[in-house]
């Protein structure tokens, strides 16, 4: 048992070990006398600081874990042995010598470099970025901005997004160096000398101007060096007036942008929190309540050919869909709280793979209820023969159910659930199709034929097998249910009825009004009766029908139909158009213009 230290380095709240804080603080301390006698030594040790606490927060978890001896040792490493920049060893007599491999990385990060500037560092930290002279990404811009028209709006949001390399440690990084002792305290050396050479060159450039104002007979090579010094100076004020003016706009600029942004991060997080809430009910509801009775879970079951268990489903959903919103919230998080703690590496990862397992397993789910209607199968349930011969008529009409088609209409996709009295689920659906065909047997006759698909050729058989349907003919009128049932176990397969009436020739019979919508119409099909001869008696020819009780109505309907077909063919043409005209002298008239 190790006593704990609370320390704040660089600003950063750290629990650490005894012993780790006590090699930490003789660490620091021999940084501190290498550094005795350099040019902003104060700088360089809080930079050093800095980073450290950089990596110590990259490497801790959680804010309550410790930091001990062996990540201080990897720290040390990384940021290299006091002893090499010239550290009296009598700090660590008391420990044994250490060999560390100093690590170093070439990885560069993205940041906007605004000390070699001209509006925001874009270009600058782009060139870093990429290893190439910041020229050329400057001419990059200037195509883009005045030949594509797309670049502004490009660098503005670059300008957003990228952040600027403001510390020590973020410079070394933006250009690839490895952020160590030796790298910080060149890079604020270089600083410092840069701006002793700025302020040495601004005295040269006074006496320099004061030399030509009392000597007028220097030599034209000294007069050619002050033009020089005289046009570096202009730049440096062109550079500089330059940076204060885009600096003014970006300013502006990036405080539209981050109350955009906090307006963003809002929505994001309530979108993303109520999507989560409503899948995380959904889940609890439909998924892990499955054994209650829940308002939609018959449909659901009968839904699932494949009989995949309805939570594994739900749960696969829920990731599927929930993790996605959840970095939805997370980084709506981010925007809005600028010192949000990450959630780490190992939790980002682990959601990444739980997403990817729920998506193949959703796609998996979807291949094995694909297959479950991959074939299809038919079985005759009725061949029967009617007492309907030549000369006989007959009447047909759809009959209904209270439950399952009250109200007399088709729909080949549309299905119902219902429960009957020993509590078992019924699905019901009123895909029913009739046909009505002429025959040379002397008698009329019925066949009724069932359809369903399967996974298997078996399987769609049986189910189109145990599909019930029935049909009475009582005083020569047949009827017909406008419905179909089967047992909720045989799930949504495609279920539906074909009914073919054969009738002799010579034979008459008429069609309610009610079978209109329970027939399809195919050139193939040899079908005699027609849209609209509803209602009609109707006599059989071979492969038609005469109208008994109707004189030209049913052919000028016909005439009417196929002349609405036409019309709808001609009008579908591009910048056609179409003039009609109908009297009782001339007839129809049909004026094309298609240019």
């Amino acid at each position: 048992m190790n006593k704990t230290v609370n320390i704040n380095l660089a600003g950063i709240f750290f629990h650490i070990d005894e012993d780790a804080y006590l090699k930490l603080q003789r660490y620091l301390e021999a940084i501190k006398r290498s550094f005795t006698d350099s040019q902003g030594r104060s700088e360089i040790i809080a930079d050093i600081e800095a980073r450290i606490a950089e990596l110590f927060s990259e490497r801790i978890q959680n804010e309550k874990q410790v930091v001990g001896v062996k990540l201080v040792d990897e720290v040390i490493a990384i940021m290299g042995q006091p002893e090499d920049y010239l550290v009296d060893d009598e700090i660590f007599e008391d420990e044994p010598k250490q060999h560390y491999k100093q690590k170093s990385t070439t990885s560069r990060r993205l940041f906007r470099d605004t000390d070699n500037s001209y509006v925001g560092g874009v270009s600058a930290g782009l060139g870093h970025y990429f290893g190439i002279d910041a020229l050329w990404i400057r001419i990059v811009w200037f195509l883009l901005i005045f030949g594509a028209g797309t670049g502004f709006l490009l660098y503005i949001l670059l300008w957003a997004l990228i952040p600027e390399a403001k510390t020590t440690a973020e410079k070394l990084t933006m250009t690839g160096d490895p952020v160590n002792i030796s790298n910080i305290e060149k890079k604020i050396k270089d600083g410092i000398d840069t701006v002793s050479e700025t302020v040495k060159n601004v005295d040269l450039k006074k006496h320099g101007d004061k030399l030509k104002e009392g000597f007028d007979h220097v030599s034209d090579n000294i007069s050619e060096t002050v033009k020089g010094v005289n046009f570096q100076k202009q730049g440096s004020k062109l550079k500089s007036s330059s940076q204060n003016f885009f600096d003014g706009i970006g300013s502006i600029i990036m405080f539209f942008l981050r109350v955009i942004a906090k307006f963003i991060g809002i929505i994001l997080i309530i979108v993303g929190i109520s999507a989560l809430i409503a899948m995380i009910i959904a889940l609890f509801t439909v998924g892990i309540t499955d054994v209650i009775h829940f308002p939609g879970m018959d449909f659901i079951n009968a839904s699932n050919a494949a009989n995949i268990p309805i939570w594994l489903m739900s749960l696969l959903l829920f990731f599927a869909v929930g993790i996605p919103f959840f970095f939805i919230f997370y980084l709506g998080l981010k925007i809005l709280v600028n010192n949000l703690k990450s959630i780490g590496n190992i939790a980002k990862f682990a959601l990444l793979g739980l997403w990817i397992v729920s998506i193949i397993g959703l796609i998996i789910t979807g291949i094995k209820q694909a297959t479950e209607q991959a074939y299809d199968a038919n079985f005759t349930k009725v061949d029967d023969t009617l007492n309907i011969a030549s000369g006989d008529t007959l009447k047909i009409k759809m009959v209904g159910h209270d439950e399952y088609n009250k109200h007399l209409y088709s729909d080949n996709n549309g299905y119902r659930i219902s429960s009957t009295d020993d509590g078992n689920n019924i699905i019901s659906t009123t895909d029913i199709r009739l046909t009505v065909k002429s025959t040379t047997d002397s008698l009329a006759s019925i066949k009724i034929i069932a359809l369903a698909r399967g996974s298997s050729y078996e399987l769609a058989r049986k189910r189109a097998n145990e599909i019930k349907y029935n049909y009475s003919i009582v005083n020569n009128e047949l009827k017909l249910d406008s419905y179909l049932i089967t047992h909720a176990s045989n799930k949504f397969s495609d279920q539906h009825i074909e009914v073919i009436l054969y009738l002799p020739e010579g034979s008459i019979f008429i069609a309610n009004s009610n079978t209109q919508n329970f027939r399809r119409y195919y050139k193939s099909s040899n079908e005699i009766l027609k849209r609209g001869m509803e209602n009609h008696f109707l006599k059989v020819k071979e492969d038609d029908v005469e109208c008994l009780d109707c004189d030209d109505e049913i052919e000028n309907e016909e005439f009417i139909e196929e002349t609405s077909e036409i019309i709808e063919t001609i009008t579908n043409k591009e910048k056609s158009e179409v003039t009609i005209s109908i009297n009782e002298e001339n007839g129809v008239n049909i004026e094309i213009n298609d240019n």
